[in-house]
Parts: C-alpha cells; sequence; structure tokens
C-alpha cells in the first residue's frame, strides 16, 4: 500500500498491467510525490491518477499537474 506516503507509484506495475491488458483503462493511486512520479505514470498509459496528499501537502499544484 502507497496510499498517502508521498512513496512514488507502483510505475512498473501499471506498466505490466496496460501491456496485459491494453483495452483496459487504469486509474492510478497511491503514492504521487511529485512531477516526475505524473510523467512516469504518464508514459504507462494510464488514463486517470490519484494525486490527493500531494496537492494537499503543496508538493505541486493543481495547474503543474495538469501540465503534465
Amino acid at each position: 500500500m502507497r496510499d498517502g506516503l508521498l512513496a512514488g507509484p507502483n510505475v512498473e506495475l501499471y506498466r505490466e498491467t496496460r501491456a496485459a491488458y491494453a483495452k483496459l483503462e487504469l486509474q492510478a493511486s497511491g503514492g504521487v510525490a511529485n512531477l516526475d512520479d505524473l510523467q512516469a505514470l504518464k508514459a504507462t498509459g494510464v488514463a486517470g491518477v490519484v494525486i490527493g496528499k500531494a496537492l494537499y501537502e503543496r508538493k505541486f499544484t493543481l495547474a503543474e499537474a495538469l501540465a503534465c
């Protein structure tokens, strides 16, 4: 479990799942701590990302996240 820890998302899990089930739309959640995490998740092809705590703790702004 990575939710609320800002420990980085499990990018490899999303990459492997997308490779195995290309038509499945995934929403990543848990661990996002910075904009690099968002870029890494974007590269996996996930459909969306939950970024609650990182926004709450002002690690980046919503505008910066949307620009990723």
